[in-house]
């Protein structure tokens, strides 16, 4: 059995990813353009995620409560973020959907991404593709920016994030 050296940034983007597609019909080639990462990075994130159990061991079976456990419990402590400079970039947490919906607030908070439209406060995504792909992919777009909102928000938004990961995830 390969040995587990830990979880990586954009293995929660492909699981994520995985989640937005449902289901175990899936194909890496396609996904690795979508997400603009390789193939081969794709199948080692597979594996990590295997190991980790948050994949069956069929590497195509999303196991639903794990990572939601991980998003909640393991995110906000292992991949952590603080709001940084004003920058223009694509809006993420409470500030993109469909957090935006639910909660008003002052401050936005954008990734950086030069074709973005919003000037906020500059929070890294887990991956450096993530604003590309979360332009192809609403339902990406909507994973990620809740789990930005777990990494850096308040009691509130972390509250409300985790019920709207849950809904989407559980599915």
């Amino acid at each position: 059995m390969k040995k587990h050296n830990g979880m990586r940034p954009q293995d929660v983007v492909i699981l994520l990813k995985i989640a937005a597609i449902g289901g175990t019909d899936w194909r890496v080639l396609p996904m690795a353009h979508e997400l603009s990462i390789s193939q081969s990075e794709i199948s080692e994130s597979l594996n990590r995620s295997m190991l980790a159990g948050l994949l069956a061991a069929d590497k195509r079976t999303l196991m639903r409560s794990a990572l939601l456990e991980f998003l909640q419990y393991g995110l906000p402590y292992v991949y952590p973020q603080h709001p940084g400079a004003i920058v223009r970039g694509m809006p993420t947490a409470h500030s993109a959907p469909p957090l935006s919906e639910l909660i008003n607030a002052n401050e936005q908070y954008v990734w950086p991404y030069a074709k973005g439209t919003v000037r906020g406060q500059r929070i890294e995504p887990l991956h450096k593709s993530v604003p590309e792909a979360c332009e192809r992919d609403i339902k990406l777009y909507e994973l990620l920016a809740l789990c930005d909102a777990l990494r850096l928000g308040k009691v509130r938004e972390r509250q409300i994030a985790i019920e709207q990961l849950t809904s989407r995830i559980k599915q």
